[in-house]
C-alpha cells in the first residue's frame, strides 16, 4: 500500500486542526493504555470494545469476564483501538496528512461529526456484510476511509507526496551503498524518486482515486473475513462521498482547483483637480 507523507493544499479557515490533533491523540492514548496491560490482556480488551457482528445481531454473546460497552456502541468505541503498532502508525499517518484539510474544509465540529458518522455507518456496511463473522473489528481506518475520499472531493488538484514501503526497502541498502562511496556523489533521485524513502508526487485524484481503487478490488476479492476489514474500508468511502457535500462549509467549493484567486488592487483614480496657480503643470 502507498502510504502519504504530505499535501500541498493550504489550511483557509482555521489556524490549527484541533479535532484533527485531538483524534490522532486519543488514538495513541488508548493504544499505550492498551497495550501496557494495566487494565488486563490487551486482546481480552479490544475484544470488549470491538466490532462483532454476530453480538450485534444478538447470535453471540461475550464472555463473562469481558469487560465492554453495550454492542451498538462498538460501532463508535471499536473505531480508537488498534491491533499492532503498524496498524496505528499507518492509519494516524493517513489522518495526519489528511484530516487537517477536511476539517478546515468542514469545520471543527462539522468534521468531528462527519469522522463518527463515517465510522459507524461502515460499521454499519461491514456487519450487514458478513453477519455471522465472530473476529473483531477494531480500527480507524474505516473512518479515515471517509476522511480520503472527502479529500478526494474537496481538493482533487492538489498534490500529494507519498512512498511505497516495499520499494523503500528494497532500495534503502543500494543508497547507503552510494552514500558511502566517496568516490561519486550520492544518488539523488532515481526513475524520479526522491530517497532515502524514494518518494513521489501524485495528484489528490490520483493518489487517493488508487487507494480506493484498491480497497475496491480487496473488498471483492477477500470479503470482510481477512486480516483486514475491506468491507469496513469500502462503507467508509462510500460514507465519505455522499456526507462530504453535507458536511462541508458552504462557501467551500467541492473539486477545488487550487488557492482562492485574490482579485487585484484597483489602479488609484487620477486626481481630478488642476494644478493650483503656484504650482506649474509638469513637463511634456
Amino acid at each position: 500500500m502507498v502510504m502519504p507523507l504530505y499535501d500541498d493544499a493550504p489550511l483557509r479557515h482555521l489556524k490549527r486542526p484541533l479535532v484533527n490533533h485531538a483524534l490522532i491523540a486519543v488514538n495513541v492514548l488508548v493504544f499505550l493504555i492498551v497495550q501496557s496491560e494495566l487494565l488486563g490482556d490487551p486482546l481480552t480488551i479490544m475484544r470488549g470494545f470491538a466490532i462483532i457482528p454476530r453480538i450485534l445481531f444478538g447470535e453471540a454473546n461475550l464472555a463473562d469476564w469481558v469487560v465492554g460497552p453495550p454492542p451498538a456502541a462498538t460501532l463508535v468505541t471499536a473505531l480508537f483501538f488498534h491491533s499492532s503498532l503498524l496498524h496505528l502508525a499507518s492509519n494516524m499517518l493517513f489522518l495526519y496528512v489528511f484530516g487537517d484539510n477536511v476539517e478546515d474544509a468542514m469545520g471543527s465540529l462539522h468534521y468531528l461529526l462527519f469522522y463518527l458518522s463515517c465510522g459507524v455507518v461502515a460499521g454499519v456496511f461491514y456487519i450487514y456484510a458478513t453477519p455471522h463473522s465472530i473476529t473483531p473489528l477494531v480500527g480507524a481506518s474505516s473512518a479515515i476511509s471517509g476522511v480520503c475520499a472527502a479529500f478526494l472531493l474537496l481538493y482533487p488538484r492538489a498534490t500529494v507526496t507519498g512512498f511505497f514501503p516495499p520499494l523503500t526497502m528494497i532500495m534503502l541498502p543500494y543508497w547507503f551503498i552510494t552514500l558511502a562511496d566517496r568516490s561519486r556523489p550520492p544518488t539523488r533521485k532515481l526513475m524520479g524518486l526522491k530517497p532515502p524513502l524514494f518518494s513521489f508526487h501524485a495528484s489528490g485524484f490520483l493518489f487517493i482515486g488508487a487507494w480506493i481503487v484498491l480497497q475496491l478490488v480487496n473488498a471483492s476479492w477477500g470479503g470482510g473475513e481477512g486480516h483486514v476489514a475491506w468491507m469496513a474500508h469500502v462503507g467508509g468511502i462510500v460514507a465519505g462521498l455522499v456526507l462530504t457535500p453535507i458536511f462541508k462549509r458552504r462557501r467551500h467549493p467541492l473539486f477545488d482547483r487550487g488557492p482562492l484567486a485574490v482579485p487585484p488592487a484597483p489602479a488609484p483614480a487620477p486626481d481630478p483637480t488642476p494644478p493650483s496657480q503656484d504650482q506649474a503643470p509638469p513637463a511634456p
